[in-house]
C-alpha cells in the first residue's frame, strides 16, 4: 500500500508564498481562489506580526487540504463527490459535485474553495497541467496533492517549487521513507488531533 503525505519543516517556512502561487498555476485555480495558502500565526493579516513594535514575532504556517486518514468532507458529502483514493489522497469528482457546501462546513482545515461565479483565469484560458479537471461555478475545489504529477511519481508542484526545502513529500506507508523518518525523528505533529482526521499531513519546528 501507499499513503502519500507532505511534512512541513516550519522554521524553513519564510512565508514568501511560493507554494500557493505554483500550485495555482499547475492546477489552473481561477482567480481569487487560492488552494494552498500559509498564513501568519496569530496575525489577522499575510505577512503580518504578533507583538508591540520593537517586541514583534512572526511566524508562518502552510495551509491546505491535510489529506486525512478519516476525512470529515467525505462522509457528509450527499452524493459521494469526495472520496479517498488508492494512494491516500482526498479528491473531488466535479462530475458529482452539486455544490452544497456541506464539506467546506465539515472541514476543521478552511481547506476547500467554492466557484461562486464562472470561473476566470487570468490570462484568460486554461494553464497549469493539461490533465488537470476544470471546475465550474457551482463547485468546491481543494488541493489534490498534484495528482497529475504524482500519478507519474513526480512530487507536488509546491514541494519542488519551495525555496527553502521547507516541504518534504512521500510515503507514510513506508518506515524508511523521509516523511516517515521525518515524523519520528522530528516528533511531528498534526493539526487539530482532537478532530480524529488524523491528517496525512504532518509539522515540526
Amino acid at each position: 500500500m501507499t499513503k502519500l503525505a507532505i511534512v512541513t519543516n516550519l522554521e524553513r517556512c519564510t512565508g514568501c508564498q511560493t507554494c500557493s502561487n505554483a500550485c495555482k498555476m499547475q492546477n489552473n485555480v481561477p482567480m481569487g481562489l487560492l488552494w494552498n495558502r500559509v498564513i501568519t500565526e496569530g496575525a489577522d493579516v499575510i505577512d503580518g506580526a504578533v507583538g508591540t513594535y520593537p517586541n514583534l514575532t512572526r511566524s508562518f504556517l502552510p495551509l491546505t487540504c491535510q489529506h486525512c486518514e478519516n476525512p470529515a468532507c467525505e462522509s457528509v458529502c450527499p452524493v459521494g463527490a469526495t472520496y479517498k483514493d488508492e494512494l491516500g489522497r482526498v479528491l473531488i469528482d466535479y462530475d458529482l459535485c452539486i455544490g452544497c457546501r456541506i464539506c467546506m462546513a465539515a472541514c476543521p482545515y478552511n481547506a476547500r474553495v467554492f466557484n461562486w461565479e464562472k470561473p476566470v483565469r487570468d490570462p484568460g484560458f486554461n494553464y497549469g497541467h493539461k490533465d488537470v479537471p476544470v471546475g465550474s461555478m457551482g463547485t468546491t475545489e481543494k488541493c489534490t496533492m498534484c495528482k497529475e504529477r504524482t500519478d507519474e511519481g513526480e512530487e507536488p508542484m509546491c514541494v519542488v517549487c519551495c525555496p527553502s526545502r521547507a516541504r518534504t513529500f512521500g510515503d507514510l506507508d513506508d518506515p524508511q521513507s523521509a516523511v516517515s523518518v521525518l515524523i519520528r525523528e522530528k516528533k511531528a505533529y498534526q493539526l487539530l488531533p482532537e478532530m480524529g482526521t488524523n491528517p496525512q499531513a504532518h509539522y515540526f519546528k
